[in-house]
């Protein structure tokens, strides 16, 4: 227990310090003082002020998220004379834009990186949607599906992934059958209609269908980064789908993790060695790369948000009302996080 706390104090600390360190380096860049860069929230367990400049360097307790306190996010006018000149507001809207979407931004090309490690440390798994067998007398089989198969599409949703397949059997109702889009060896195309074999266990319905996806891997240079290309689109690709599938109600916010299901999920990836364990970085750098899009309050999507609407407006909006808005949005994301949380300590039980 002790080893997992560690490991996923340490695979949040590297996504929330990738993420912060965009927004720092670039605040840097274009001259925007910074009071501090923290890692962690609550109180400071390690802080160090720099000799060099303004900038106060924070480890905090509680080891989700963290922050890079930049001059011109507060109101006051003698903290912002104080500082005029070096304000986040006193830059180009191009300047602060990258300094609010570079956080992601670092997320998303670190990702990137970590995935090419992967494949060039342990072999680059194939991400292609490529049967590689079928079990006898289970639904596929019956249908006529056989090893070799690629998928192309499940109920007109196209595949392009392998991970596309079980998402997509995971979103879509298939109950009462789905049709499964397969391109044969020999080019041709054919549809089947697929009706799974419905299981309880414990209370809990699975849906057997008799198919195993290909999961060689292949190795060397090109291998891995092609391996790392296709993934991270693949992880793009399954945030969208999942955010998606919530606005329409097929995905229900029950469903989401917090940082206990965070750690439910490492502690289980842990026996699985460690690639599956520096994968994890990658997947959660994508998914709270994707997520700070999100065009809402106290979301660096927020922020650019605001910037789309100054250049249309002609003017920037009124600090004060910019800050009270994401302090709005700061409290509904706390609170989302208490009920996402809630729901994992009961899936515990």
């Amino acid at each position: 227990m002790i080893v997992s706390i560690l490991i996923f104090i340490a695979i949040l600390g590297v996504v929330v310090l990738v993420h912060e360190f965009g927004h720092f380096l670039f605040a840097k860049i274009f001259g925007v003082c910074v009071y501090e860069f923290s890692i962690g929230m609550g109180p400071a367990i390690i802080s160090r002020q720099s000799k060099k400049s303004e900038t106060k360097y924070s480890i905090r307790a509680i080891p989700i998220g963290g922050f890079c306190s930049l001059a011109g996010e507060e109101t006051d006018p003698k903290a912002l004379e104080k500082t005029k000149g070096r304000n986040l507001q006193d830059k180009s809207a191009i300047q602060r834009f990258l300094i609010m979407f570079m956080g992601v931004g670092f997320n998303f090309i670190f990702a990137l990186i970590v995935l090419f490690f992967i494949g060039i440390l342990f072999g680059s798994p194939n991400v292609d949607p490529i049967i590689a067998s079928v079990n006898d007398n289970t639904p596929a089989a019956i249908a006529g599906i056989e090893a070799g198969d690629k998928v192309l599409a499940i109920n007109d949703r196209k595949v392009s992934f392998r991970d596309d397949v079980l998402l997509y059997l995971t979103v879509e109702d298939i109950d009462s059958g789905f049709s499964i889009k397969i391109e044969k060896p020999n080019k041709d195309i054919k549809v089947y209609n697929i009706l799974p074999e419905k299981q309880v266990n414990d209370g809990k319905t699975t849906y057997l269908i008799g198919i195993a996806l290909k999961d060689t891997k292949d190795k060397g240079f090109v291998s891995a980064l092609r391996y790392a290309v296709k993934q991270e689109a693949s992880l793009f690709k399954q945030m969208f789908i999942v955010l998606k599938s919530l606005f329409t109600g097929k995905v229900s916010v029950k469903d989401l993790s917090g940082p206990v299901g965070v750690y439910t999920i490492v502690d289980k990836t842990r026996g699985e060695g460690a690639a599956s364990v520096i994968y994890l970085i990658a997947l959660l750098c994508v998914n709270v790369g994707v997520v700070n899009l999100i065009p809402l309050p106290a979301f660096d999507g927020g922020r650019i948000i605001f910037l789309i609407i100054e250049k249309i407006k002609g003017s920037p909006i009124k600090p004060e009302i910019e800050n009270r808005i994401h302090s709005i949005g700061f409290i509904l994301l706390i609170l989302l996080m208490l009920y996402v949380t809630f729901n994992d300590i009961l899936r515990l039980f």
